[in-house]
This record gives structure tokens, sequence and C-alpha cells, in this order.
């Protein structure tokens, strides 16, 4: 009987020992899951503080550049996906913001690699980008901190995997593209131009040359299989593709000029400018971009940054001025000036084109080189791409005598703003003037846009048909 109650009160304690660690335990699951819930909720309001301020894409002969700038540092992960081929970047703890939005029309149709860029909530916290790619690419991605006027920016370099490998030595620098990186721009340009002492000319079969590697020390080898077969195997022939930045005058709060009848000038040069476009796409080995495609202001610096990153080969700005004299007519076709304008009409137009904004040398900040640096810039950069100009210059001009009466016989020069890159060559097109209102009624006319732009644009084909000349992307490897 004794042993019967010992075992009855034995079960009894074990009963309420293992309830009471079940109990234990749920009051520990129940703080663990309050816990995580506090979190989540307090999740957004720390994602909110995480915003991306801009974003850049550029392209350059090695590589496409994806600058994301932000008030903080972003968390991320980078993969490939293949079948077909993706880098995906996925963002965590952010919120959605319209600098974001805008990167998949940053991304340009001649971009050699990135075929389009999709952003999506993959999950509640982490926002995907995945760029679609046009090949097999090498991605690389680092972390600027904040650095004069920049904020934080994560960097994606893809690369060709050809082109990856020469970078692994230093794939921590800071070079970039655009406003933040006239520096870099400034020594690659001085680095050319004292390799070339000016522009240098090429075939249109011209092969594409590798940068020279580092010589070795002098030793004896004997020749191998492999070394055998380099020596045998002939140059690749890299299809040559001409890049023209067509640049539609003023645009959205800056109508330009108004003619009688109130036509704008920002909606005749945007008409003449798509024209022209169709026309040189349609070319096999010429591709072009427009500096805006819709009604809305861009500033002359931004023209022509918007050129560079494309790799323009040629700058053709598209304009129907006025003159305060009423019968003044017909076109004309202008290059910068070293000296200031060779008319009073140049000099006139000059001030009214530059009354938004001025700057010299394309944007491009000398200031702080050496006296030799600058005087070598002015030398052979400038008097080479005006000398470029004027040659393009000649050939549309020619076209436009053939439409149109020329307000004068040769081509003018003045100090355009838009105008100032020193490593691109670049002309600026009045196709009449709309204070005259015989030449509005003209430039009104979907028939005379069509004779416009196909005379600029057989200008254009004649000046490399009798002045073949390396692209920017081939001139930056043959260094």
């Amino acid at each position: 009987m004794l042993r019967t109650l010992e075992k009855s009160e034995q079960r009894v304690i074990t009963y309420f020992s293992k309830h009471n660690i079940a109990c234990a335990k749920g009051i520990f699951l129940a703080f663990l899951i309050l816990t995580c819930l506090l979190l989540l909720l307090n999740q957004p309001a720390l994602a909110a503080d995480v915003t991306v301020k801009s974003v850049r894409v550029g392209l350059t002969p090695d590589y496409t550049r994806i600058t994301l700038e932000s008030n903080q540092p972003l968390q991320y992960e980078l993969s490939m996906l293949d079948n077909p081929h993706r880098v995906i970047v996925d963002l965590s703890n952010i919120k959605p913001s319209p600098a974001l939005a805008t990167l998949p029309q940053k991304v340009n149709a001649i971009d050699p690699l990135v075929e389009k860029v999709r952003i999506g909530q993959f999950k509640p916290d982490v926002i995907r980008l995945v760029f679609d790619l046009k090949a097999n690419v090498v991605p690389r991605t680092f972390v600027v901190a904040p650095k004069e006027n920049y904020a934080h920016r994560l960097i994606l370099d893809i690369y060709h995997p050809d082109k990856a490998a020469k970078t692994d030595s230093n794939a921590n620098f800071e070079a970039g593209l655009g406003a933040d990186s006239t520096a870099d721009m400034l020594d690659e340009l001085v680095a050319t131009l004292i390799q070339g002492g000016k522009r240098p000319k090429a075939s249109h079969t011209q092969p594409s040359r590798p940068l020279p590697k580092p010589q070795q020390a002098s030793q004896s080898k004997q020749p191998t299989a492999g070394s055998q077969a380099a020596k045998n195997r002939k140059p690749m022939m890299v299809p040559r593709i001409i890049i023209v930045a067509i640049d539609p005058g003023h645009g959205g709060k800056d109508p330009g000029a108004v003619g009688y009848q109130g036509t704008h000038e920002k909606d005749v040069t945007l008409a003449i400018a798509r024209k022209l476009k169709e026309r040189i796409d349609k070319e096999p080995n010429m591709r072009a971009i427009l500096t805006r495609t819709g009604d809305y202001y861009i500033s002359l610096p931004q023209r022509r940054i918007n050129a560079r990153r494309a790799n323009a080969d040629l700058f053709v700005s598209i304009h129907a001025d006025a003159n305060p004299k009423s019968h003044a007519h017909g076109s004309s076709v202008f290059t910068l000036s070293e000296h200031g304008a060779t008319s009073t009409t140049a000099s006139w137009l000059a001030d009214k084109e530059n009354s938004v904004d001025n700057d010299l040398m394309g944007g491009i900040d000398i200031t702080s080189k050496s006296k030799d640096i600058k005087e070598l810039l002015l030398d052979l950069s400038l008097n080479a791409t005006i000398n470029d100009s004027v040659k393009l210059a000649e050939h549309v001009l020619k076209q436009l005598g053939d439409i149109n009466h020329l307000h004068k016989k040769g081509v003018e020069q003045a100090g355009f703003a838009v105008l100032k890159s020193p490593d691109i060559p670049s002309i600026l097109v009045e196709t009449a003037f709309l204070s005259n209102p015989k030449e509005e009624e003209k430039l009104r006319n979907n028939t005379y846009q069509n004779k416009m732009a196909d005379a600029v644009f057989v200008g254009i084909r004649n000046y490399f048909a009798s002045n073949p000349a390396l692209t920017r992307a081939e001139m930056a490897q043959v260094k």
C-alpha cells in the first residue's frame, strides 16, 4: 500500500514538472513572437530613412556603369541568372523613390551589354533590380563614401568578360561618369592627345587594338605553340558604329524663338531632330541619340554630358532662331570660334543662346591643372575639334544650299556654349529664321522638315566618307 502511494505521488510531481516546463516554453515563445512583431512594425520606419536620391547610367569602351546615390549606405546583394543572362541587384530596407524609378529610362539603346532594366518589389523589404543583358557579362560592385558634393554611392560596373580581366588589380577605383568624373575624363583626354598630338585618323576597317601590356624584363624564352598561334592569329575586325548626338534646341520652359503664327522653336527643332534620327538609325554603321526626347527643359551643359555618356562621335544641335530684322532669312551652320564671333549676326545669336548657361571647355574644370596642361588642351584638343567641326559644317552647309537660301555663303563661327565639348566635333544648324513669315511657313511644313533632315543627314554621311576617323570608343583603346 505504501509503495502504491509513493508511486502515485511521484507521478503527480512528474506531471506538474512537465507542465511547468511547457508553460515556460510557451511564455518564452510568446516573447519571441512579440519581439519579432515589434521589429517588423518598426522596419518600415528604418527603411523609409534610406532613399536613392539620383541614378546615373554611363557608357565607356570597357563597361557600362550604373551609379545609385543615396542618403545612407545601401544594403545590397549581387547575383546572376542564366537563360537568359541577367544581373540581379537586391536592395534591402529601402523604399521606392522617383529617382530610382527613372533608372529604366536611362538605359541607352546603343548600350552593347544592357538590354533593359526592370524594377520590382521582390519582398516586403527588398527592391529587386533586374538587368536584362545582350551578352554574357562580368559584374563588379563597390561603394564610395560621401565626398565633396556627392552622398553615398553604390556603383555597378557591367563588363564584357574580355574587358574585365584588366581591372582585377584596381577593382575599387572611384572613376565615375558625368559631372563627378570631369577630372578623370580630362586626364584620359590629355593622355590621348599627348600620344597622338592630334585626332588620329583611320580607315573604315580599322581593327581594334588592345592596350599595350607593360614590358617584362628581357629573358631568353623558347617559342611555344601558343605563342606561335598568337602570331599567326589575324586581328579581329570590329564593326565600326558611328554615334551621332542630335540636340533639339530649347524645350520645356524655354520655348526659344516664337514666330508670327505662334510657332515655337522648341517644337520645330524636336520634329526635325526626330526625322534626322530616323534616317541615321537606318544606316547599318550609324546610330543616333537625342539629348532630349520630349518637350522638357535641359541645360546646355547637360546636353553635352548626355552626348558624352553615349560616346558620341559628333554633336549636331538643331535650331530655328529669330533675328531682330524680319527680312533676315536663310540657313546657317555654326562651329565654335576660338576668338569670338565672325559676324555681327553670329555674335548676337551666340549671346542669345548662351543666356541660360555659359561655361568654358565643355564643362571640364581645368583650373586646377598646370599651365602646360591647359595649353595642351586648348592647342590640341580644341583646335583639332574645331577643324573637324568646320569640315562637318561645310558638308552640311553644302546640302542646305540645295533646299534653302544660305544666310551666309560660308561656315560661321561663334561662342555657342552648347558646342564647347573639347573632343567631340560639334556644329549648330540654324534651319531658318522664325522671325521671317515665309520661312516660318516652311518650318511648319512637314515636307520641308523632311528635306531639312535629309540635307543634314547627307552632309554627315559625306563628312565621314571623305574624313574617316576613329570613333570615340576606338580612340580610347588606341593609346
